[in-house]
């Protein structure tokens, strides 16, 4: 137990002096492992000859390359531009209007890209020069570029939701589906908070030009796109007639004949999608790599099982354990990225909450569940201070609003966050209701 609490102190302590992650996680697990075995560096070997091959291997997941190079193909077709111009069309001409197109954008966006990062960083791209140009805040227009980008990971395809799948041998096709409702719920959130803000300060959210209908139902035409991907990937895994690696091959496929059919498409563009997915490619497979010798490690340890056995034996409310969990993500996503968050937490804490007994929930939907409500506040950690990712790539792009600008733009969206995770915690069924309607 304690050698096992001292391999994963050592993780952090690598990642808090910037090792890379999957480095980190490598170096800690080979030491430990070794440790663990006398220093049999034959054993290591091994170990290093079968875990490479066993995860490379493994034809689940060709779907998270897939799943990146629709981003790639997404980012440089110009959709992320199509669909901000499409929501505003409808919503612009109202006060807070460009805001409110701007999270929905996101939201379309994330929706066939799967990264957080990636969704802030484009949209704020598009968007930010009209809301700048309209006027508008520089909290309000920056927090609610930061805030929907965090829509990237929850709105399916996820790539961490998918790894989290493999983590625990989950359907990812279950996991994409429980993860509309609260991704809805989110965007609603979203929405409320930038019409509370401009009721507040009208000024803050000036109403743009309204659009005739000529325009709008043209705008309409250009992102139907994106919601032909989406339904085909959902409703394909879902409905049984495509595996997720299938259905993401299909809207890779998709993604580059919209790029292709809107002009966008040439050798140089499809070689920088090609190694941008190669790039983000290796990192998670890295990542993916380190988590596995970590793994070994642990689990010589015994470490996830005894700290598991050990909170049982503490006879403590189930909600009181899954609080303090809950609240342990919070604290560490102000300071690691979400990908590596669920590749070192889920094997400790999938087996506490699985061991305990939360409102009569059957083994699979308490473990999709808790997939959902991780997801939901690994998400938060993406906007909060002091490292918040998404915070600093909107800031950075938005020139003359200063960094606590944007932190005190995106506070009133943490706030809608965590009452959203407090519903969601409480009332399971919400998160579950398209798997058990």
């Amino acid at each position: 137990m304690v050698i096992g609490l001292i391999i994963f102190a050592f993780v952090l302590l690598l990642i808090a002096i910037r090792f890379p992650v999957g480095v980190a996680m490598f170096l800690a697990g080979s030491v430990g492992y070794m440790y663990l075995m006398d220093w049999n560096v034959n054993l290591w070997l091994n170990l290093l000859k079968s875990i490479p091959y066993a995860r490379l291997s493994n034809y689940d997941l060709v779907v998270i390359p897939m799943f990146l190079l629709m981003g790639q193909f997404a980012i440089h077709g110009g959709l992320s531009q199509s669909l901000f111009s499409g929501v505003s069309a409808f919503i612009g001409h109202r006060r807070g209007g460009l805001a409110l197109a701007s999270i929905g954008a996101c939201a379309g966006f994330g929706a066939i890209c799967g990264s957080s990062v990636a969704t802030a960083a484009t949209m704020s791209q598009v968007a930010l020069p009209e809301l700048k140009r309209h006027n508008y805040s520089g909290s309000l227009a920056t927090g609610a570029l930061a805030a929907g980008g965090t829509l990237g990971i929850l709105i399916p395809p996820s790539v961490p939701l998918i790894v989290y799948g493999i983590l625990t041998q989950e359907s990812i096709g279950k996991l994409f589906m429980a993860s509309v409702l609260p991704g809805l719920i989110a965007i609603a959130g979203y929405m409320v908070v930038v019409l509370i803000t401009v009721y507040r300060d009208p000024s803050s959210g000036p109403a743009a030009e309204r659009q005739p209908w000529s325009v709008r139902w043209k705008r309409l035409l250009e992102i139907s796109p994106v919601a032909v991907v989406f339904f085909i990937i959902i409703v394909g895994i879902y409905g049984g007639w495509a595996t997720p690696t299938e259905a993401a091959a299909i809207g890779a496929a998709a993604c580059g004949l919209i790029a292709l059919v809107k002009g966008r498409m040439n050798w140089n563009v499809l070689i920088a999608c090609l190694l941008g997915t190669a790039q983000s490619s290796a990192m998670v497979l890295l990542i993916l790599l380190g988590a596995d010798f970590l793994n070994s490690a642990l689990a010589l340890s015994r470490m996830p099982v005894e700290l598991a056995n050990w909170v049982l034996a503490m006879d403590l409310s189930p909600f009181l354990i899954l609080a303090t969990i809950l609240v342990i993500y919070i604290i560490l996503g102000c300071v690691m990225d979400s990908l590596a968050m669920i590749l070192l937490t889920i094997p400790i804490f999938h087996p506490i909450v699985m061991g305990i007994d939360l409102f009569g929930l059957s083994p699979s939907d308490k473990s999709i569940w808790f997939g959902i409500l991780s997801l939901m506040v690994i998400e938060i950690g993406l906007v909060t201070p002091p490292v918040g990712m998404n915070v600093f790539i909107v800031n950075k792009m938005a020139r003359g609003v200063s960094l606590v600008e944007t932190y005190k733009g995106v506070m009133p969206f943490l706030a809608s966050d965590l009452l959203r995770i407090v519903l969601l915690a409480s009332v399971p069924g919400i998160t579950l209701y398209l798997l058990n309607p």
